[in-house]
């Protein structure tokens, strides 16, 4: 009997982690078709090598970093409970690969590709398992202190906050000292448009995405006795709230409406399993109409050139998360309970100042040793001829 459980959870996991993989080529589709033609080789190549970097750093370094749990014994020591610990890693693994995915939609088109590699190395390795271990391994002891003093730990199911709120802030220093892209913005200061290389291939990505999600969040439970169908329930509202309102505040916008869903889902994620779903509609309206508004300021207001507009969608709609789980996740709120307003505001913002801090020392180093971008002419040129020396479509057809 034993044994029937231990692979029944097995397999639950390994097909959450399956699922999250396959939200990784969405995050390669998003990014594919809202970047300009020129760039969308590069745009693929990023997110399948950066994976890759993600799984060596995670499973040398940030695994055990986190969980204080490393893979440096005989096979057969790895196979106990059918091998649970490894899927388990794998599942974890495709939650940590998430932070240089979101990183590259904000820097997309004008950054180096090795620095970025060594970035990623850096950030999987030792900033993303630093607060992961806090959050969800009771490192340090800051949870016990939260349970002390407000009686309630920081709940994060699936994370708002762990995940997607450190992937987006992490990502905006990025933005910023990479700077604008060139032409981006007139001398004036008006912005010049760069609309979607195709608006197909960033609904596709955004699909992807939406469907992963469904095991990115119910499948957080990790054991097959603890899934909850209230979890997927509440995604699917916050996914319908976000995505309703960002196409009202949008305008009818077909990227802000496709970007909507996944505004609901960074939002809900963090509170799933506690909130009612009607708590979740409207934690993932709010996340919707909060990308649309903060994503048009950083663009238009602050000339902040984050293409895809990752830190309103994963930082604070991920910030947003966290804390709204402590509020509608309350009983008070006909959540299940077991969460607090004040334990969920301070780790929420200690994510952001960790991944600040962490993404200023990572990305200013590197900056200052090898530069971040791209010069003027290899960006004219575009990522895929002046990075890969090829471009997504032939110029022209052969003619034999």
């Amino acid at each position: 009997m034993e044994a029937l459980k231990s692979g029944t959870d097995v397999l639950f996991i390994l097909l959450g982690g399956i699922m999250v993989l396959a939200m990784h080529s969405g995050f390669a589709f998003l990014e594919l078709g809202t970047v300009r033609k020129k760039s969308q080789v590069n745009a693929l190549v990023k997110i399948l090598t950066d994976f890759s970097v993600s799984t060596i750093a995670y499973f040398f370094i940030g695994y055990s970093l986190a969980y204080g749990v490393n893979f440096f014994s005989g096979a057969e020591t790895l196979l106990q409970k059918n091998g649970f610990e490894l899927t388990r890693f794998f599942f974890l693994l495709t939650f940590a690969a998430a932070i240089p995915a979101i990183v590259s939609g904000g820097i997309a088109e004008r950054a180096r590709f090795y620095p970025q590699l060594a970035a990623t190395f850096l950030i999987v390795g030792f900033i993303y398992p630093f607060f992961e271990g806090i959050a969800w391994n009771q490192a340090y002891g800051i949870q016990a202190w939260l349970k002390a003093t407000y009686g309630e730990e920081f709940h994060d199911f699936a994370g708002s906050v762990v995940v997607h709120a450190m992937g987006g802030w992490i990502a905006l220093p990025a933005v910023v000292l990479l700077g604008a892209r060139h032409g981006r913005y007139t001398k004036e200061g008006r912005l010049s448009a760069h609309p979607p290389s195709s608006i197909p291939f960033l609904a596709l990505g955004a699909w992807i995405l939406t469907v992963g999600w469904f095991g990115f969040n119910v499948m957080s439970a990790q054991t097959i006795d603890k899934i909850s169908g209230l979890v997927a329930m509440n995604s699917l509202m916050a996914m319908v709230g976000g995505t309703l309102v960002a196409l009202v505040a949008g305008r009818n916008d077909p990227g802000f409406v496709h970007n909507g869903p996944l505004a609901g889902l960074v939002a809900v994620c963090a509170g799933s399993d506690v909130m009612h779903p009607f708590g979740a509609l409207f934690v993932g309206g709010v996340a919707g109409g909060l990308f649309v508004v903060m994503f048009t300021l950083t663009q238009n207001r602050w000339k902040i050139d984050d293409v895809l507009g990752v830190w309103p969608l994963h930082g604070l709609c991920g910030a947003w998360g966290g804390i709204a789980a402590g509020i509608f996740g309350s009983r008070a709120m006909a959540g299940v309970g077991g969460v607090a307003f004040m334990p969920q505001l301070l780790m929420t913002g200690l994510a952001v100042a960790v991944a600040l801090v962490g993404s200023c020392l990572v990305y200013g180093l590197l900056r200052a040793a090898f530069g971040l971008r791209l010069d003027q002419e290899q960006e004219y040129n575009g990522a895929d001829l002046s990075i890969h020396k090829i471009t997504a479509e032939p110029e022209r057809e052969p003619n034999w």
